[in-house]
C-alpha cells in the first residue's frame, strides 16, 4: 500500500528544515496528552503493535496527515484504530466535540468491540530465524518492484533498484503481516546501500543511502 506517509524521494514538499536541537519535546500541553492517548490506544487495541499504528497513519487522508501536524496525525491514527476495532463508533469523536461546544448532538451507540484476536510470541520486534541468510555482505540485491496490497516498509523510490548488502542485521518480525495481525513471519534484515545515481539518475547529487530491508523485499541482482 502506497499511503501518504511514503513521501521519501518525492518532489514538491519544499526545502527540508534544519534540525532544531533545543526545542521542547512537546511544544504545547495537548501534544503530550496526544502522545499518551496514542500509547494507551495501541495498548488497548493492538497490544503495542507499532506496525498496526503505522498502518493507521498511512491510511489517513491529506488533511488528517499533514494539516493537523505531527501529534494531530497521531490522534487521527489513534481514532482510526479505535473505530477499526469497534471500540468507538464512527463519528463518536466529532459528536463529543460538538457536545463540548454546547451543541445538542447525540453520540452514536457504542458498538460491540471487535479487537483482533492476536498476541505476539515475545516482546519487542527482534526474533531468531534458524535458516541462514539468503544474501551475504557485499552481495548485489534488487528491491522487489511489486508493492504490498497492505502495509509495507518497502519505500516506493527503492523498488526495482539495485544496491549492495552492507550489514546483516538481527532478524525481526515482518511489518507487512504483523500490521494486519496475520502472523509475525520473522525474517532476516539487511542494511542495503543504494547509490543516489541508481535511484534518481545521473544528475542527482552524489551520495549513498542505506536502508534496512527485510528478506522478502529483496531478490538477487
Amino acid at each position: 500500500m502506497d499511503g501518504i506517509a511514503d513521501m521519501g524521494g518525492t518532489d514538491g514538499w519544499g526545502e527540508v528544515a534544519p534540525p532544531a536541537h533545543d526545542e521542547p519535546v512537546f511544544a504545547e500541553p495537548w501534544e503530550g496528552r496526544a502522545f499518551a492517548l496514542t500509547l494507551l490506544t495501541m495498548g488497548r487495541v493492538s497490544g503495542q503493535n507499532l506496525d498496526a499504528f503505522r498502518h493507521a497513519l498511512e491510511r489517513l487522508d491529506r488533511p488528517a496527515y499533514l494539516d493537523d501536524g505531527y501529534y494531530g496525525r497521531w490522534l487521527n491514527a489513534a481514532e482510526l484504530m479505535l473505530t477499526d476495532s469497534a471500540i468507538l463508533a464512527p463519528g463518536a469523536i466529532d459528536a463529543r466535540a460538538e457536545r463540548l461546544r454546547g451543541e445538542d448532538v447525540p453520540e452514536p451507540p457504542i458498538p460491540e468491540p471487535n479487537k483482533p484476536d492476536y498476541a505476539p510470541t515475545a516482546a519487542g520486534s527482534l526474533r531468531t530465524v534458524e535458516e541462514a541468510p539468503r544474501f551475504a555482505v557485499g552481495g548485489r540485491v534488487r528491491a522487489r518492484s511489486t508493492p504490498s496490497p497492505g502495509h509495507t516498509r518497502l519505500p516506493r523510490y527503492i523498488r526495482g533498484h539495485v544496491g549492495t548488502v552492507e550489514i546483516i542485521q538481527p532478524a525481526a518480525l515482518l511489518p507487512d503481516t504483523h500490521a494486519h495481525f496475520k502472523g509475525e513471519n520473522s525474517q532476516h534484515v539487511y542494511s542495503v546501500r543504494f547509490d543516489s545515481h541508481e535511484l534518481w539518475g545521473p544528475d542527482a547529487e552524489p551520495f549513498a543511502l542505506t536502508i534496512e530491508m527485510f528478506d522478502s523485499y529483496l531478490e538477487k541482482a
